[in-house]
């Protein structure tokens, strides 16, 4: 393997800097982690779950899924070009499907690569709700929570390493399990929030469609949860701060045409 990338980025003054703010602010969503090893990590992690979805024939191609394709590309750019996406241009975001209509899930990598289930999508009741969810995982790779917990579970000592070229593999261990990586509540949380603040610079969702999902999960508690809740821990009165920020931003109770996410539905 190459390198670090970190290692092209940083001079070494520059990374002592770093280490001795992410210690001095541990607390205040300080990086070490340049831009582009959430782009350099994104591409690993999508390159193995590619590989993952195909072996098993499950990662639907663009050709023979055209429509299936336009119809969710277009939920994606709305939520994308609400205006406060701060790595618009800088990340990828690219979404595929994977057909698994067992599994009701989906998340973005660092760098901005989204994967969404087909049985997410069959899941869902509208396309708000579609946007909702969308809405949360762009925010996850937006915000760069990826990388902002790697900090904090492997500790600036091992991130020094990484930086100075000294732990060779190391990323691409790190890459292999963000896939499957569980955020802590804050994040979700943020996430959440994050949400709301997307759907509203669409000004065509209801601001509250993540909600939903929330809504629909608690009433049929009793069957099998959704996957996506077991991937993303449920910080407790979830449903009402999104409800919360929603009205805040004034941006609730708008109705959007289903008739383009019925059928999406049907097509998987």
């Amino acid at each position: 393997m190459r390198r670090s990338l970190l290692t092209r980025w940083f001079p070494l003054a520059v990374v002592s800097v770093l280490a001795t703010a992410a210690v001095s602010k541990p607390n205040q969503g300080f990086n070490i982690f340049p831009i582009q090893q959430d782009i350099a990590l994104g591409e690993q992690v999508a390159r193995q779950t590619d590989s993952l979805y195909l072996a098993k024939g499950q990662l639907l191609e663009r050709s023979k899924n055209a429509r299936a394709y336009t119809l969710l590309d277009g939920v994606v750019k709305r939520v994308l070009d609400n205006g406060a996406i701060k790595y618009r241009k800088e990340f990828p975001w690219d979404v595929k499907i994977i057909k698994d209509d067992a599994t009701q899930n989906a998340f973005a990598t660092p760098g901005g690569h989204i994967y969404v289930f087909s049985g997410l999508i069959k899941y869902l009741d509208n396309e708000n709700e579609l946007a909702g969810v969308l809405g949360h995982e762009i925010a996850h790779a937006d915000r760069r929570h990826s990388t902002r917990m790697l900090q904090q579970q492997y500790g600036t000592g091992l991130l020094l390493s990484l930086v100075l070229g000294n732990n060779p593999g190391q990323l691409v261990q790190m890459a292999a399990g963000l896939g499957q990586l569980k955020f802590s509540r804050g994040y979700e949380a943020e996430a959440d929030k994050y949400s709301t603040i997307y759907l509203n610079g669409t000004h065509y969702y209801s601001c509250d469609g993540a909600a939903g999902f929330f809504i629909k999960a608690e009433k049929e508690a009793s069957s099998r949860t959704p996957e996506f809740l077991s991937t993303h821990p449920n910080p407790g009165s979830r449903i009402q701060a999104i409800q919360k920020s929603a009205q805040q931003l004034g941006c609730t109770g708008k109705t959007v045409s289903n008739t383009n996410f019925q059928e999406l539905k049907r097509l998987l």
